[in-house]
């Protein structure tokens, strides 16, 4: 079978807003290969890239990364997202529509993370076939079909059957010990700060008023307080802030704390809550 791509005609004209979210790169022809695909569909789509950058199979970096944005986009706007695409009976593609937004992709826990208290409108399995006899690019031959039906207001039952539940998210919550708070870095920014997945919800609740420690490379590096800002702290110094994300996020006050550190992506990250009177590290980088 030859790859195919349609072409509405001028009456046909459908807009729509279409982001792509994935783990391509840009050195690739992925990427520009699903953008003309959704103009052959959908020749006034707008096309927006959230990201191209996101580590590969990196699920919990995909979900903080879309969980911070995909809610700001106009109702109606279908998000296409394209990491871990491989279809199995476990990981099924999905539509699921939360918010007045569409998202398309597999259901490989990304969405659990992306949803509040895993709550959403609608979500059907996709039943349909896709535009090329290969199935080692879902994105372009199929989710984007899937978005194609969607923008010119096609009903999600069009697509497949209900599904009633989704797959959780599993490593993307951090995990409340004793009196500790194991999480672990899910998403490293431009300027170097880590973002973790343990939330100022779960550290206050496990918090009770108490002193703290956190933990980074072991007690290499620690922090016994939380900022508003960058600036509390001197040029250089580790600083611990709730961002507008609502996770803990480590950071070094003009510098960059990922590489000086040597800390990458999943590194662990450890709140440890001290009670009345007991000795704990004191603030320190070096």
């Amino acid at each position: 079978m030859l790859y195919f791509c349609k072409t509405e005609s001028s009456s046909q004209k459908t807009m729509a807003i279409i982001t792509l979210t994935s783990d391509w790169g840009t050195s690739d022809y992925y990427a520009a290969a699903v953008k003309g695909t959704i103009l052959s569909y959908l020749p006034d789509a707008t096309i927006v890239d959230i990201t191209h950058q996101i580590e590969p199979f990196n699920i919990p970096q995909m979900g903080f990364t879309l969980r911070n944005c995909f809610r700001c986009f106009p109702k109606g706007t279908i998000h296409i997202i394209a990491v871990n695409t491989i279809e199995s009976p476990e990981n099924p593609h999905v539509v699921v529509k939360v918010d007045g937004q569409y998202l398309i992709g597999t259901d490989n826990g990304v969405f659990s993370q992306l949803l509040d208290d895993g709550r959403f409108e609608e979500a059907v399995y996709i039943d349909i076939p896709q535009d090329s006899d290969t199935f080692n690019f879902a994105t372009r031959d199929r989710f984007v079909k899937v978005a194609a039906m969607i923008a010119k207001g096609e009903p999600l039952s069009s697509i497949g059957p209900v599904r009633e539940r989704l797959n959780p998210g599993g490593v993307f919550c951090a995990v409340a010990r004793g009196n500790a708070i194991e999480g672990v870095v899910i998403h490293i920014d431009s300027y170097e700060n880590l973002i973790t997945n343990i939330t100022k919800g779960q550290f206050e609740r496990e918090r009770r008023g108490r002193d703290f420690t956190i933990m980074v490379k072991g007690n290499l590096y620690t922090v016994n307080k939380i900022s508003d800002s960058y600036l509390d702290v001197r040029e250089v110094d580790m600083v611990a802030i709730f961002g507008s994300h609502g996770y803990l996020e480590l950071a070094l006050n003009q510098a960059r704390l990922a590489s000086l550190c040597g800390i990458e992506l999943s590194a662990s990250i450890k709140v440890v809550f001290h009670d009345a009177n007991e000795e704990h590290p004191n603030n320190s980088l070096f």
